[in-house]
């Protein structure tokens, strides 16, 4: 079998710099490839078991996500997959069906199998985290704000919510809803204050009955969006604030769209096509970006990177016509 010396010997470098290389440490490109071609040659695998017992961590980190089956965090999730794989890491997948508990056994386990740590889009503001700070582990959360001083990867959800009801103010609409996601969540409350700060700007005073706090879920979308309907005076358009809920409210809407149906603004990339409803349009988030930006700052921590909490905040893009997607080929 062959040795990390021989390994070393062979690709001209010290065995220092083999297992720098051979576990995504910084190295350059020509060294890595000369210690790769080496380690190809020989046959040689590092001992992970033996490295893991001498740092104390394995080379496995967990993603642990509110909604798996929601396609921004299965876009989320091969950004940050893309990334650690080629710094030697493995990912595990979790479920966290935006259930507190549940969430905080996901970082029990983490900890009890000495995994290197934890990239979290949490389920609420005070994610249980201590089975893991307490040990040194790497954690970045994603997507929702924590009081905590770690790194963080977010959008900039005030500019969501103000950028969709203003381009449904420019339309002419002045009564517009907006169906937001659990009051305890930040993106739910950041993107309903931007609703509101667009709305006050255009001189329309933002009406309470016209702002409904759901689930981030399709039932909770079309569950809102009959409420408003059922209303006095309904509104004459609709921000969404993600796109399980747009779904939702397009279903809603569907059976009855046409005339006098509300147009409809979705912050998120629909996840397939679910309505007819005429001038929807979309804001997509880019969510790969944020996966492959917050394994990156994994990755730089679990290398010995120092210094304060870093927040990332990703810029929104402008709204696009749903009927491109609609007309455009690609209708997964």
């Amino acid at each position: 079998m062959a040795t990390m010396a021989q390994v070393a010997t062979l690709a001209g470098v010290s065995t220092a710099t083999v297992s720098r290389a051979l576990s995504g440490k910084p190295v350059s490109e020509e060294v890595a490839e000369a210690v790769r071609l080496a380690a190809a040659e020989l046959d040689y695998t590092m001992d992970r078991t033996a490295r893991s017992l001498r740092r104390r961590y394995s080379d496995v980190l967990a993603l642990v996500v509110p909604d798996v089956e929601n396609p921004f965090f299965t876009a989320v999730a091969r950004g940050v997959e893309d990334v650690t794989r080629e710094a030697g890491l493995s990912l595990v997948l979790c479920n966290s069906d935006d259930d507190p508990a549940k969430e905080a056994r996901y970082v029990e386990v983490a900890s009890q199998e000495q995994m290197a740590g934890l990239i979290l889009a949490p389920a609420g503001p005070e994610p249980r985290l201590d089975p893991l700070l307490r040990k040194g582990r790497t954690i970045v959360v994603i997507d929702r704000l924590v009081d905590a001083p770690l790194d963080h990867v977010v959008l900039d959800n005030h500019a969501l919510g103000r950028i969709a009801t203003e381009h449904l103010l420019a339309q002419g609409h002045r009564r517009v809803a907006c169906i937001t996601g659990p009051r305890e969540t930040s993106t739910a409350r950041d993107r309903a204050d931007g609703w509101a700060h667009a709305l006050s700007a255009a001189g329309c005073a933002p009406d309470p009955d016209l702002l409904r706090y759901a689930t981030y879920r399709v039932d909770g979308g079309r569950t809102a969006m009959l409420e408003l309907l059922d209303l006095p005076e309904p509104p004459d358009a609709v921000v969404a604030t993600n796109n399980m809920v747009g779904v939702g409210l397009l279903r809603a809407l569907s059976a009855g769209a046409g005339r006098g149906a509300p147009q409809v603004s979705v912050i998120g990339d629909l996840p397939f096509i679910t309505s007819d409803v005429p001038g929807a349009v979309t804001m997509s988030l880019r969510p790969r970006e944020m996966g492959v930006r917050a394994a990156q700052m994994f990755v730089e921590r679990l290398q010995g990177m120092t210094g304060e909490p870093r927040r990332v905040v990703l810029d929104p893009t402008t709204p696009e016509p749903l009927t491109r997607l609609l007309t455009g080929g690609d209708a997964r």
